[in-house]
């Protein structure tokens, strides 16, 4: 009798590590893609495989899902590597934000959701990485502009060049020869006046360029720090 219990005590000792382990090895963020000759999977932070090496390219899990290749097209697995999206795409983005990613049929970028359906119809020449501040970057012929996660125009395409994102409420813009910024209306807020600006403000500021030097502007445009440098970080 004795043995009997001792050997249901282990098996449930042996079924309880092995479930928590299984419980481990699905969280994405504990998930890191490697390569084994030309394919790719991922360990779990022990290093035990938790998706066995069998995609010809894969990228970090963001919203539960990766984006991986088989062949020549792209699709997205869940955490425990089952095919969340069919590979069907010639190329998608690096992840997911605010449940949309990026995905290209032909010569044209739309988005999807987390699901695979068409959220966005491909339709645009580029499109940005990601969303932010509910905006996303696209380009329409040479101009750009930003759409909403409905796929509406927020933002006219009529800019030559645009940043992806908004930083602080301003995205960098470039009309002619020049760079400014607009907000999240389209309104330029900073009028287009520089040789070159900073992709996006931290602490309140970013670089300009004018001439040959480089300063800092605030975000209403004023000169904070006076061009002087001949590069900035």
């Amino acid at each position: 009798m004795r043995s009997i219990l001792c050997a249901l005590m282990c098996l449930t000792l042996l079924v309880s590590r092995s479930n928590s382990e299984e419980v481990e090895q699905v969280e994405p963020e504990k998930l890191a893609r490697v390569q084994i000759g030309g394919r790719y999977g991922f360990i779990n932070t022990k290093g035990r495989y938790v998706i066995n090496p069998q995609f010809d390219d894969a990228l970090w899990f963001s919203e539960g899902l990766a984006r991986v290749k088989i062949g020549d097209k792209w699709g997205f697995i869940d955490s425990k590597g089952a095919i969340a999206i069919n590979p069907q795409f010639d190329e998608v983005g690096f992840w997911f934000s605010e449940g949309l990613a990026r995905v290209k049929i032909g010569d044209k970028w739309g988005f999807i959701d987390s699901k695979g359906a068409i959220a966005i119809n491909p339709q645009f020449d580029e499109v940005g990485f990601w969303f932010s501040e509910g905006l996303a970057y696209v380009k329409i012929g040479d101009k750009v502009g930003f759409i909403n996660t409905k796929g509406r125009y927020v933002i006219n395409p009529q800019f030559d060049e645009a940043w992806f994102w908004f930083s602080e409420g301003l995205a960098r813009i470039k009309i002619g020869d020049k760079y400014g910024f607009i907000d999240t209306k389209g309104a330029i807020v900073i009028n287009p006046q520089f040789d070159n600006v900073g992709s996006w403000f931290s602490e309140g500021l970013a670089y300009i360029k004018i001439g040959d030097k480089y300063g800092f502007i605030d975000t209403k445009g004023a000169i904070v720090i006076n061009p002087q440098f001949d590069n900035v970080g």
